[in-house]
């Protein structure tokens, strides 16, 4: 029924439930499968002496961290059967890196995870998953926890 299958991840309890899921849809379609974490690579909008410096340390931070998340991914994956393949996307807009993604990759679903953010802080902070219902056209599951 789908034949790829992308999953955005971030390293959190509810992005591995997105994984964990992904991974048991991908082994009964046998689906290839799409790790995806996104960096911003230009989060600083300040100019002074510092500015390099920082940015090298973030990007450095950055990287790390999504080697981590999409080791963690692919180990999750490997233990049930499934092989996936491990991209770190750019984006201003974590959306927008998915969306290019979606269009690289040529997914047909995205399996991701919501973090049930509720009230007042939806409506200020918004979520990844909202604007990517908002830009993508293929399907997407969303796992909560």
């Amino acid at each position: 029924m789908f034949k790829h299958i992308l999953v955005p991840v971030d390293g959190s309890k509810t992005s591995m439930l997105a994984v964990s899921k992904a991974a048991a849809l991908a082994k009964t379609f046998g689906s290839a499968v799409t790790a995806l974490y996104v960096i911003d690579p230009y989060p600083f909008t300040g100019v002074g002496a510092d500015f390099a410096y920082g940015q090298a340390q973030y990007l450095s931070a950055a990287t790390a961290e999504a080697s981590s998340a999409l080791d963690a991914t692919k180990k999750a994956m490997a233990e049930v059967g499934v092989q996936a393949a491990a991209v770190v996307g750019e984006g201003h807009a974590v959306h927008d890196g998915i969306l290019r993604a979606v269009e690289s990759t040529g997914a047909d679903l995205i399996v991701m995870g919501s973090h049930g953010r509720r009230g007042l802080e939806k409506l200020v902070l918004g979520s990844v998953t909202q604007r990517v219902l908002g830009v993508v056209h293929i399907p997407v599951l969303v796992v909560r926890d």
